[in-house]
């Protein structure tokens, strides 16, 4: 896919808005436990959603200008979990669950306020 300034803005601005975790808390839950519990095995031993907070971590910390096309494809796959994930977000109290877990692997915090 070719990105244009426009949709690559369009992108950007959406992933700003669903990816609520910084960089340095993305980081903090990786060494939690409850991080390492959740998620597809990637084919290493490690989540899928694991190894995405690892590139969304890089994308926080790149300044917009510097972002690649691998960079963009990464963002929307990110804008494609977390919307789909969060709409199957289950009845009742959603603290330590594995929604929870698996939606933190990818940047969102959805009890953050």
């Amino acid at each position: 896919m070719e990105y244009t300034e426009e949709n690559k803005k369009e992108a950007y601005d959406k992933f700003k808005g669903l990816v609520n975790m910084s960089a340095s808390e993305i980081e903090s839950w990786l060494k939690k436990d409850e991080s390492k519990e959740v998620g597809q095995d990637s084919g290493d031993g490690e989540s899928i959603g694991r190894k995405s907070a690892k590139h969304i971590i890089e994308i926080l910390k790149s300044k917009k200008d510097k972002l690649s096309k691998d960079d963009y494809h990464h963002i929307h796959k990110v804008i494609a979990y977390i919307s789909r994930h969060s709409a199957q977000r289950p009845h009742g109290d959603v603290s330590n669950t594995p929604w929870l877990y698996s939606l933190k692997n990818w940047g969102h915090d959805p009890l953050k306020k």
